[in-house]
């Protein structure tokens, strides 16, 4: 006979003690937990299937609203789900009153529990205007979702089989549990921390971190008898500052907003309420903005409108930062006068990290306008309207829209977020994609470029560069899914929080930290490589700095017929690109470096339109955006995959693409009489 032991996990009234007694009938006895005063119901089901004989010990946990450890019954349900004796675990669910109970879903999620959700009183759900796609929430929960009705035992033998299934085949319930980014990436460090000490992992890491985060003093009892309790509970402190400074609530609310967007994006899917029932504020604001018909549009205008603030409000900080850069350089010539050194600071340091520099108001005011999107809970709503279209077109959707959404803040930690993914396909597919999210590093080229050919249209050319980026990595998605990564795809869900007035500090917070890490970059790579460009700018000795005679100009004049076709095919442009292959931001650097803009801010318009007409300076900027990406993305790509072939895939193909579609502009554009 082959024995499962279950538990029936649910709130209070959602009918949990009735199909107890339906399946244990005769067959149960009271007791109590051991050690506790807290009342044990258990019973046995035996039953023949296929030819085998089962028998259930069930075990009907304490009805709960909350797994907060903070009662004895909470205590008691916690420990049972984790026990390793455990086989499944039944939640069992109202459905009329579905949004309330999965909350306490989430919970058994984030323990991990091997789960089967029992979906109970339909009949009266549906004759109250409630329809639930039992399906969809099977498919976006990743569990057994069955509809019963446990008074009468309708559906009971499909849960039974779905218990044996859940059985023999486990599964880990937290993977499609979606809490947004910033909170996974901080739980994550605490939970990193937490599994240090082995005495502590007889409940997921992850958990802990949440439970902590919660101020569970269970567990905060717990780890501080931990050998590591130094570390976790500073990591935690920490991050509970962090998380109050950006959203002015304590981590306990932001965990429970969390799974309540969870919860939201789950029933927006699934669900369909009573015509009656009163909207919220949110519902009708939703209804709007995630219109099958109008949330595109209103998407892409939004976004059109944040270029348009980035470049018109932050042009004339940019042109200041560019004379302050003038000046500096013109001072320090007078200082050192025309020497080795002086070329060194002047042409290689400040023309190459002040000529990324520069760009930084506009790195802040579109980081700026992207907090205040997300904080207000706007971005996760575009996040499901793409969504919708990602995976009608490319077969992608739910957890691979996320990374795809990093990927426009850096395409390192978006490549990293895809470990998340249920398939090496979707991963692959992703990673691959990814970076033809227009990344932070390529908002230098695109505002040096626009500003000198494009002055009254900033604003619209980088955003028809996004839309591009957009357009090709659903083109290229498909691609990949219909050639080389055939198969079905995993659908997610996506959260949902309500929608409020962004707090200044927070917006504040998450702008300079994004803001922060492109500074670093340009005082270290940005700044490595600059010196390595002046160097081989000057050399051989004796040459004019940055002539076609120097290396540089040498490696540019033997590749540059390759880009001919293109519309550029010239040296400087040429090693622009090759040493931005390396970092983004190194392409305004070699401009900078090779065009003496460190001496003369204005000579780097006077050089560029030496070299580009606007038709070129667009086939360029596609260029840009389309080929490989940088070398740390790359570098990624081959640490995750671990393959080499992924690797170099991942450097030809884009680089292939960005060559065929910047064709494509600058041929076009020319019959169309644009050259």
């Amino acid at each position: 006979m082959k024995k499962l032991r279950i538990g029936f996990a649910g709130n209070p009234n959602v009918g949990k003690s009735t199909l107890f007694n339906y399946l244990t009938g005769m067959h149960q006895h009271v007791g109590n937990w051991p050690g506790k005063t807290v009342e044990k119901m258990e019973g046995t089901y035996k039953f023949d299937k296929n030819g085998e004989s089962y028998e259930f010990n069930i075990v009907d946990l304490p009805g709960n609203y909350n797994l907060s450890a903070k009662t004895l019954e909470e205590q008691i349900s916690i420990d049972f789900v984790v026990d390793s004796n455990n086989d499944v675990i039944v939640n069992i669910v109202d459905a009329e009153n579905f949004e309330r109970n999965m909350y306490l879903t989430t919970q058994l999620m984030e323990l991990d529990a091997n789960l089967v959700i029992a979906l109970n009183m339909n009949k009266f759900a549906r004759n109250n205007g409630y329809e639930i796609d039992a399906k969809k929430v099977s498919e976006l929960l990743g569990v057994p979702v069955i509809e019963i009705e446990a008074n009468d035992g309708t559906g009971v033998d499909n849960l039974v089989d779905a218990i044996i299934n859940a059985g023999d085949n486990p599964k880990h319930s937290s993977e499609r549990l979606s809490y947004g980014a910033e909170l996974k990436e901080h739980v994550a460090e605490i939970a990193e921390k937490i599994e240090a000490d082995p005495n502590l992992l007889d409940a997921p890491s992850t958990w802990t971190a949440i439970k902590l985060l919660e101020n569970d003093e269970v567990i905060t009892a717990k780890v501080q008898n931990s050998s590591q309790a130094q570390n976790i509970l500073t990591e935690t402190k920490n991050v509970k500052k962090h998380l109050n400074d950006l959203y002015d609530e304590r981590s306990e609310e932001i965990i429970a907003s969390a799974r309540y967007s969870f919860i939201d994006g789950l029933i927006k899917d699934a669900v369909d309420k009573p015509s009656q029932e009163t909207q919220t504020t949110s519902d009708k604001i939703d209804n709007i903005l995630t219109n099958r018909i109008l949330g595109l549009p209103i998407f892409l205008v939004i976004m059109f409108l944040v270029f348009q603030i980035t470049f018109t409000v932050g042009a004339p900080f940019q042109d200041w930062i560019d004379e302050m850069f003038g000046l500096l350089g013109e001072w320090l010539l007078g200082v050192l006068g025309e020497n080795f050194v002086s070329s060194l600071i002047v042409d290689g340091i400040i023309g190459g990290v002040g000529g990324v520099l520069t760009f930084v108001p506009l790195i802040i005011l579109l980081f700026l306008c992207m907090s205040v999107l997300e904080d207000s809970g706007y971005l996760a709503r575009a996040a499901y309207v793409m969504d919708r279209i990602m995976h009608k077109f490319t077969g992608l959707h739910g957890k691979a829209f996320i990374p795809m959404l990093l990927g426009f803040g850096c395409a390192v930690p978006a490549v990293m977020a895809t470990r998340t993914l249920d398939t090496e396909h979707d991963r692959i597919t992703t990673m691959l994609v990814v970076p033809w999210m227009s990344c932070n590093a390529r908002i230098p080229i695109y505002g040096m470029f626009t500003a000198i050919f494009f002055v009254t249209n900033q604003g619209t050319v980088t955003w028809s560069l996004y839309l591009i980026g957009i357009v090709v990595a659903i083109i290229m998605a498909r691609v990949f899914r219909s050639t080389l990564f055939k198969g079905e795809t995993t659908p997610f869900v996506m959260e949902l929080p309500s929608y409020k007035v962004p707090s200044v500090k927070g917006v504040l917070i998450h702008t300079w930290e994004r803001a922060q890490a492109f500074i670093r970059k340009a005082g270290t790579i940005i700044l490595a490589l600059s010196v390595l460009i002046w160097v081989l700018a000057s050399l051989p000795v004796g040459v004019e700095y940055g002539s076609q005679a120097s290396i540089i100009g040498q490696i540019g004049t033997f590749f540059a017929p390759i880009f001919a076709p293109v519309g550029w095919g010239t040296w400087q442009a040429t090693v622009a690109v090759i040493f931005g292959g390396l970092a983004k931001e190194v392409v305004v650097s070699t401009f900078s470096a090779i065009l003496g803009v460190a001496e003369d801010p204005a000579a780097m318009a006077v050089g560029m339109r030496a070299l580009f007409t606007p038709l070129q300076a667009y086939s360029y900027l596609v260029f840009c955006l389309l080929y490989m990406p940088c070398f740390a993305t790359v570098a990624m790509i081959k640490r995750e995959t671990n393959s080499w072939k992924w690797m170099i895939f991942a450097m030809v193909v884009p680089t292939v693409v960005a060559y065929i579609g910047s064709f494509i502009v600058y041929n076009v554009g020319l019959l169309a009489g644009f050259g």
